[in-house]
C-alpha cells in the first residue's frame, strides 16, 4: 500500500512540475505583434508608430431624428465594421426632442463604446428674438420659387445653425477633445486599422475632411461679405499660415465656394471652442444669414478653418473610402485599397473630379497628385 501511495505522490510531483514548466515557458514568451505600415503612405507616420500610453478624449457625434433611425443604423455598422471595433470609441446622439426607445436600444446595440443621448435646448434649435420672422419667411418663399434646395425649410435652417454654433457646446461633449461627424445614409468603403484620433493628435491636426466642393452661391449671397468685415473688426484672429488660397482666387475679394463636405469631420473641439472661431459665429448668427438666407455649417466650418488655422493643422484622408450620396471619396492607390479592403471603385472617385475642390486644396498646399489619376481621373 505504502508502495501505491509512494507511486501516486510522485507522479503528482512530476505532473506539477510540468505544470509549472509550462505555464512559465508560456507566460514568458512574447506577445504576437502585427506589424503597421509607419508611413501609411508618407502620411500616418506617428500614430502608427506608437501606441498611445492613454487614449485620446474622443466620440462620434451625430444629430438625428427619431425617424431617421434605420437609415443610421447603417451608418453606425459601416464605421463599427471598418474602424470602431478595434478602438470602442463612445457615440453622443442629440436631437431636439427626447430619443425614443427604440432609437436608443438599437443604437445602443450596435455602437462598441459607450451611447450617450442628448436634447439641444431650446435656445439652440428655435429662430433667436433679433430674427424679423416676416422677413425670414418671404426670403422662404423667395428661394422655394426658384427651386433652391431646402430652400423653404425652417428646420433645415435651425440644424445648419446649430451644427455651426452648438453642437460643442453641449454638456455630453464637455469631456472630449475630438469628435468625428456622422450622419445617415453614409458607407465607410475602406477599414481603418490605426487610430484615427490618435493620428490627429500626434501630428496636431484640428480639422480632417474627406470631400471637397463648391456651395450654391444662392444660398449664402452675403456670407463673405459678412466674413470680411469680421476680419476687419478682428484682424488678430487671422492665422499667419493660413489657407486663404483655399477658399479665395483673388486674395481674399471674392469667395470661391470651396468647403469641405462637413458630412464627414474629425476636429479637434478646441478649434470650435477657441475665441476666433466663437466670436466668428456669434457675429454670423447676429447678422441673420441663417435665416434670411440660407447658410450652411459646412462653409462657415470651412471658411473658419481655412483662416484661423494655419494650413499645416488641415489633413485630407485620402485613404478613408467614404460616400455622401452622391459624392464618393476611394483611394486611387491600388496598395491602399487592398490594404484596406476596399470595397469601392475608383472610377467613382471624386477627388479629383473638375467639380471638386480637392484640386484647389491640392494646388495651394504644393502636395503631388496620385500618378494612379491617369488611369482613374479626368
Amino acid at each position: 500500500m505504502s508502495q501505491v501511495k509512494s507511486r501516486i505522490n510522485r507522479f503528482l510531483a512530476i505532473a506539477l512540475v510540468c505544470l509549472l514548466i509550462f505555464y512559465f515557458t508560456f507566460n514568458s514568451s512574447p506577445n504576437n505583434t502585427v506589424a503597421t505600415n509607419d508611413d501609411l503612405d508618407n502620411v500616418k507616420s506617428k500614430a502608427a508608430a506608437k501606441k498611445p500610453t492613454k487614449k485620446v478624449k474622443a466620440t462620434f457625434v451625430t444629430l438625428a431624428r427619431n425617424e431617421d433611425l434605420y437609415d443610421l443604423l447603417g451608418s453606425i455598422q459601416s464605421v463599427e465594421d471598418r474602424f470602431n471595433h478595434k478602438f470602442n470609441y463612445d457615440w453622443v446622439f442629440l436631437n431636439d426632442v427626447q430619443f425614443s426607445e427604440e432609437f436608443i436600444k438599437e443604437t445602443t446595440k450596435s455602437v462598441s463604446g459607450k451611447t450617450k443621448y442628448g436634447v439641444i435646448p431650446y435656445d439652440h434649435w428655435s429662430t433667436p428674438i433679433w430674427i424679423n420672422r416676416k422677413q425670414a419667411e418671404e426670403a422662404r418663399m423667395d428661394m422655394k420659387k426658384k427651386d433652391i434646395i431646402y430652400g423653404d425649410s425652417v428646420s433645415y435652417r435651425y440644424m445648419c445653425r446649430y451644427e455651426s454654433g452648438f453642437f460643442y457646446r453641449h454638456p455630453l461633449m464637455d469631456e472630449y477633445d475630438y469628435y468625428w461627424r456622422v450622419e445617415p445614409s453614409v458607407k465607410f468603403y475602406c477599414d481603418v486599422d490605426y487610430d484615427v484620433f490618435q493620428f490627429m493628435q500626434d501630428n496636431d491636426y484640428e480639422y480632417g475632411f474627406t470631400v471637397a466642393l463648391r456651395e450654391y452661391i444662392e444660398t449664402i449671397p452675403t456670407l463673405w461679405d459678412t466674413t470680411k468685415k469680421f476680419l476687419k473688426e478682428h484682424p488678430k484672429y487671422l492665422a499667419k499660415d493660413n489657407s486663404l488660397e483655399f477658399i479665395s482666387d483673388d486674395n481674399g475679394e471674392t469667395y470661391n465656394l470651396c468647403h469641405f463636405w462637413s458630412n464627414f469631420e474629425v476636429a479637434k473641439l478646441d478649434f470650435l471652442r477657441g475665441k476666433a472661431y466663437r466670436s466668428y459665429f456669434d457675429a454670423l448668427d447676429k447678422s441673420g444669414g441663417f435665416f434670411y438666407e440660407r447658410w450652411g455649417d459646412a462653409p462657415v466650418h470651412s471658411i473658419a478653418a481655412a483662416l484661423f488655422l494655419n494650413k499645416d493643422k488641415l489633413h485630407f484622408f485620402d485613404d478613408i473610402g467614404y460616400f455622401h450620396g452622391p459624392f464618393t471619396n476611394c483611394p486611387l492607390k491600388e496598395d491602399v485599397r487592398i490594404k484596406g479592403r476596399c470595397s469601392c471603385d475608383p472610377k467613382e472617385d471624386f477627388t479629383f473630379n473638375p467639380a471638386s475642390c480637392i484640386n484647389q486644396y491640392y494646388k495651394f498646399k504644393g502636395l503631388k497628385k496620385p500618378d494612379e489619376l491617369a488611369v482613374y481621373g479626368f
